[in-house]
């Protein structure tokens, strides 16, 4: 592993959670940020906030699900995705209630399956001859 920029030094927080894979983009963690959806040490922050390690950072993901993790460590330089779990974060969330697990599988199982998909002529045919069309 070539030789990587690990640190102690404060770091913009919405530049940490795009180098952790916390986030895609800087500006998708921006936007989280602004949105109200992380929280440092159980408070709303700017995106321009430094971060240092032993900070708690908490992320809402979709359907609620919170996700919590401990900063260890800052980057500047971007890091594959399983560098950056073992040398930046440790993940700290808590296993979810047999109530949340119950709650997503529900979701999962509601939720439309793929793309609704158009007839193809003979159907088209065969829904027009059914209707009285033809």
């Amino acid at each position: 592993m070539p030789d990587l920029l690990i640190s102690d030094r404060p770091l913009r927080l919405d530049v940490w959670l795009d180098v952790a894979c916390l986030c895609k983009t800087r500006s998708e963690a921006q936007r989280a940020i602004k949105g109200g959806k992380v929280e440092v040490n159980g408070e709303r922050p700017k995106q321009s906030r430094d971060i240092k390690p032993g900070a708690t950072v908490t992320l809402t993901r979709p359907l609620g699900r919170k996700q919590v993790v401990r900063v260890t460590g800052t980057c500047e330089q971007h890091l594959p995705k399983a560098d950056a779990r073992t040398l930046l974060y440790e993940d700290i969330t808590p296993p979810p209630t047999p109530e949340e697990r119950a709650f997503l599988q529900l979701l999962r199982d509601t939720r439309p399956r793929g793309p609704a998909v158009a007839p193809d002529k003979r159907e088209r045919r065969e829904l027009r001859r059914l209707k009285g069309r033809e």
